[in-house]
């Protein structure tokens, strides 16, 4: 029984003295208290603890409800998913927000890839001499703006002597046969006279040096001497050696490795020098073969670029490569992107963007009006007081101008948060406790 129960001193009173329950008597003790254990259950020990933590706990709820204004957080039973959740928020906190209707956008289809800028090679030409030699000098430095037969170096050509050699021994030998035409013809005509067949001989001499004239001039011209540089050649009876290599096309130069000294041959790389059109560019993207279908050619082309922050770059398709990579099963696109002020430089890493379909008008909400959830399900919160906020599970699809659309979850024409639906998730997650 001594494990059932616990001892305490209890004190008995009569009217007339001290009572001692122990004596069975009523005998009165003066000055003097008997004291002797009591047998006391423990189930009124626990009763009574129960009671106290009871006062406990409803003086905590009083303090808790007398406290001042605050967020007030309904979480959905735990049976229920996160969509079910509201949040309501006082006027300050509405501050942190922004509500929209939810609407409508009309998404592009389109189709992006990552790529190089590059010279457009049918306008970048590398400038070879039509004959070999040494460069004597070079007018023309890296990165310069040249025009269409601008001089850019010259060579000396031992064909370009040996052809103004020539040319200026057919113009002595023209000179001489036209002198000994005019001399018989002068004979002929004369009482001393010649034979017919002399002046016959001397007309044939004088047109032969005349075609052998021309031939050589011809020549020269090859190599692209003017007649007013040749006639100087011709009265002064020098050569001159200089071939002038010229700028085919109006352009910048893109490359040089000419120097005087320098052995130059045609056709034999490297190029001294190397000049572009750089007003138009090119972009070369590898797609994946899964989407080759979608381009063609022609089809309008984005590009951006990380040296250049949103600035947007035109221009259009203008080859589909017709083999496929067997390592990574991509397709080569060319697009040639217009670039008048000549921003872009070859080795870029260039983004793109093809419309490759009409665009699609479907439900959409700002991009800040989303959130993803821990679980990672797409959110968006919706009220219909301006006051009390619902979070809704949806489904999204297509991103673009900061815009999402908007698949499942959402009605055109309900009042969603269009900025700051984080700020409302964290509140769920964490609700502030005044």
């Amino acid at each position: 029984m001594r494990g059932l129960v616990d001892f305490g001193i209890v004190n008995f009173q009569t009217n007339e003295g001290l009572f001692d329950p122990a004596s069975g008597t009523g005998e009165q003790r003066s000055k003097k208290i008997m004291k002797y254990p009591v047998h006391i259950r423990t189930e009124v020990r626990s009763a009574v603890a129960i009671a106290v933590a009871m006062v406990v706990v409803l003086m905590l709820l009083e303090s808790a409800c007398s406290r001042g204004e605050a967020t007030n957080v309904k979480a959905a039973p735990s049976t229920n998913s996160t969509a079910d959740a509201t949040v309501d928020l006082s006027p300050s906190q509405l501050n942190s927000i922004k509500i929209e209707p939810v609407g409508s956008y009309a998404f592009p289809v389109e189709k992006e890839a990552v790529g190089n800028i590059d010279y457009d090679e049918d306008l970048s030409v590398q400038v070879f001499p039509t004959y070999q030699g040494t460069i004597i000098k070079t007018f023309a430095e890296l990165g310069a703006e040249v025009h269409k037969d601008q001089p850019l170096y010259t060579i000396k050509s031992p064909d370009l002597i040996q052809a103004e050699s020539n040319l200026i021994g057919a113009a002595a030998t023209y000179e001489l046969t036209t002198k000994e035409l005019a001399r018989a013809r002068d004979l002929y005509t004369t009482s001393v006279g010649v034979p017919q067949r002399e002046l016959e001989q001397a007309i044939s001499d004088q047109q032969t040096a005349e075609g052998a004239l021309k031939a050589a001039r011809d020549a020269v011209l090859v190599f692209g001497k003017t007649d007013a540089e040749i006639d100087q050649m011709i009265a002064s009876r020098k050569i001159d050696p200089a071939l002038v290599v010229r700028s085919p096309i109006t352009g910048k130069v893109t490359y040089k490795v000419a120097q005087p000294g320098f052995l130059v041959q045609p056709g034999n790389p490297p190029a001294p020098y190397s000049v572009a059109d750089v007003n138009l560019k090119w972009m070369l993207a590898n797609v994946p073969e899964s989407d080759s279908g979608f381009f063609h050619v022609g089809q309008p082309v984005a590009v951006r670029t990380l040296a250049y922050d949103g600035r947007v770059f035109k221009g259009k398709v203008s080859k589909i490569y017709e083999t496929v990579d067997p390592n990574t099963h991509r397709v080569t696109i060319r697009s040639e992107i217009s670039d008048p002020k000549n921003d872009l430089r070859p080795g870029m890493l260039a983004n793109f963007v093809i419309r490759v379909d009409a665009p699609v008008e479907a439900t959409a909400i700002p991009a800040n009006g989303v959130v993803r959830e821990p679980d990672g399900t797409m959110g968006a919160w919706v009220t219909t007081d301006r006051h009390t906020f619902t979070e809704k599970i949806i489904k999204v699809g297509l991103r673009n101008d900061g815009r999402v659309q908007i698949l499942d979850g959402l009605q055109r024409g309900e009042l969603v948060v269009s900025d700051g639906a984080v700020f409302l998730s964290n509140m769920l997650q964490a609700p502030p406790s005044d």
